[in-house]
């Protein structure tokens, strides 16, 4: 199985995160909304898998290229 990292496109706010640890996603599912200048944006599943990681919780920053989820492929 691949493991793949779940990266930011831009800086801002985890907003709402939509998915939990072991859930099971579908390319293109939305797995977390950030905000940024206020300004929603989803952060979508690049491929089907099985989240294994969160790296961030509601609330947090991020900044581009932060990897805020690993699923396993």
């Amino acid at each position: 199985m691949a493991q793949i990292d779940v990266k930011t496109e831009i800086t801002g706010n985890v907003w709402k995160l939509l998915v939990k640890e072991n859930d099971t996603v579908s390319e293109g599912d939305t797995l977390m909304i950030l905000e940024s200048m206020k300004m929603e944006i989803p952060v979508l599943s690049p491929e089907d898998g099985i989240i294994k990681g969160l790296n961030v919780k509601e609330a947090d920053t991020v900044t581009e290229n932060s990897v805020v989820a690993i699923i396993e492929a």
